[in-house]
């Protein structure tokens, strides 16, 4: 069912940190719910408004690294291609700003 995915250590790691997110996302609205606010974003944002633009970035994140990172090799003189864990910490990290600022 899932042969056509490269299931490795990271991506099944960032696709449960997704998983994980939305259940505790949902558990949290339960308890107390959102309302609209105001931060770095260009709009006024609700807690999964923020979820949702914080995972679509993480993604965009690791598809540009997984596109450049065989650059990188030859820009930066490096022996092997830099690790994806790399990436998976920007793009975590690019979530908790866009969820407690944005």
């Amino acid at each position: 069912m899932f042969e056509w995915m490269a299931w490795t250590t990271p991506v099944a790691v960032f696709f449960s940190c997704i998983v994980l997110m939305l259940m505790g996302m949902t558990v949290w609205e339960l308890k107390s719910p959102t309302e609209l606010r105001r931060g770095f974003l260009p709009l006024e944002t609700t807690r999964g408004d923020r979820l949702f633009i914080g995972l679509l970035s993480a993604a965009y994140v690791n598809l540009i690294f997984v596109g450049i990172s065989g650059k990188l090799v030859g820009w930066l003189g490096l022996q092997s291609e830099p690790s994806i864990w790399i990436s998976f910490v920007a793009s975590m990290g690019l979530v908790v700003l866009i969820m407690r600022r944005g």
